[in-house]
């Protein structure tokens, strides 16, 4: 059902937890399965310098955040915004077609902690 590729960051997430000294957080969540993730961010000079994720929810949740913040860190937040669900798909590999939303989640956490940050912070 699930690549290597997505087990493997499903098993040992990358980025787990909350950034230090954050300046950019944002929560979402998905009614059609109950997954909530959390992102947070420490922006300087315009560049992700630090990402961080805490996500309940499914194998598939869990992968969609740690590859997304893989993807993140050092990227300008121009380029950030930029960051597609589909590329985090494609970038464990696949998903299955009923966990694409998974994706949408770490796409909007992102946006939403970016347009955060462009207000003022946290």
């Amino acid at each position: 059902m699930y690549t290597d590729k997505v087990m493997e960051n499903f098993q040992n997430p990358q980025n787990v937890g909350e950034a230090e000294n954050a300046n950019a957080k944002y929560t979402v969540g998905s009614p059609e399965c109950g997954d909530i993730m959390e992102m947070t961010m420490r922006i300087e000079d315009n560049i992700i310098k630090d990402v961080k994720f805490r996500t309940f929810g499914c194998a598939a949740a869990i992968a969609s955040s740690s590859m997304a913040t893989q993807m993140l860190k050092g990227k300008t937040v121009e380029d950030a915004l930029k960051l597609k669900n589909t590329e985090v798909i494609a970038a464990l590999g696949g998903l299955p077609p009923q966990k694409i939303h998974c994706s949408v989640l770490a796409e909007e956490a992102i946006k939403g902690a970016i347009e955060n940050y462009l207000k003022g912070g946290v």
